[in-house]
């Protein structure tokens, strides 16, 4: 899903930013307020800290929004050793690794190292997640109560994730990857996921068949 890729270019690093995947996490402000500024024009100043800072701070993005290009000769963004599933209470599934988000058809979405998948419903960029989770009310803290064991203890850092999005029902997840509950806890290892993203399973985050009761309808 291709946005609005805004670049800001400074000496040693240029910093990519799609408005479309931005949801304000506010990891970026927390971390360089003095290169992050949303009151300033521009809001970001790629030489208001050193690339490394700007690149740690970058990858603490969630939803991809932010990614960055050393013009210095430096090591940019890596991709993360192990495929990660947070289940964020009250929001979306946030996922790190080498992810690939692709339609029922099997048509690519998203081709990235993080995202933030909408659980809610409620999003207008599905599989997306755009901050309706808030308005909507959303209220899961979330729990992971049916863990799965199925992937070995060892994280295989070469394979990668991928989540297809199956039309009007959950995200099939495909490929080793770790589930993290609400609580910032591991809680299982898996190979394969079905992942509600109606918003109305009983058995978050898990799907449990409620998208065929509720009507959910998908986007992608």
């Amino acid at each position: 899903m291709k946005g609005k890729n805004q670049i800001y270019a400074g000496a040693e690093v240029e910093v990519h930013y799609d408005a479309a995947r931005c949801i304000h996490a506010g990891e970026c402000v927390r971390g360089l307020p003095g290169v992050f500024d949303p009151k300033a024009r521009p809001w970001i100043k790629p030489d208001g800290a050193t690339p490394e800072d700007i690149v740690e701070v970058v990858d603490r993005c969630p939803t991809g929004a932010l990614s960055c290009r050393r013009l210095d000769g430096g090591p940019d963004l890596d991709a993360p050793g192990e495929n990660q599933i947070a289940v964020a209470a009250g929001g979306p599934l946030y996922v790190r690794g080498r992810i690939s988000v692709v339609d029922a058809n099997g048509n690519a979405i998203v081709e990235d190292t993080r995202a933030a998948l909408c659980r809610c419903g409620a999003s207008k960029r599905k599989p997306l997640c755009d901050g309706s989770h808030t308005a909507a009310g959303f209220d899961d803290a979330g729990v992971i109560e049916s863990p799965s064991t199925d992937a070995p203890d060892e994280a295989d850092t070469e394979a990668g994730l991928t989540i297809s999005c199956s039309t009007d029902g959950p995200f099939g997840v495909q490929g080793p990857h770790t589930l993290v509950d609400g609580f910032a806890e591991t809680v299982c290892r898996s190979q394969s996921s079905y992942l509600c993203r109606c918003g109305a399973s009983a058995s978050k985050p898990f799907c449990d068949g409620s998208h065929n009761r509720v009507g959910f309808k998908s986007d992608n």
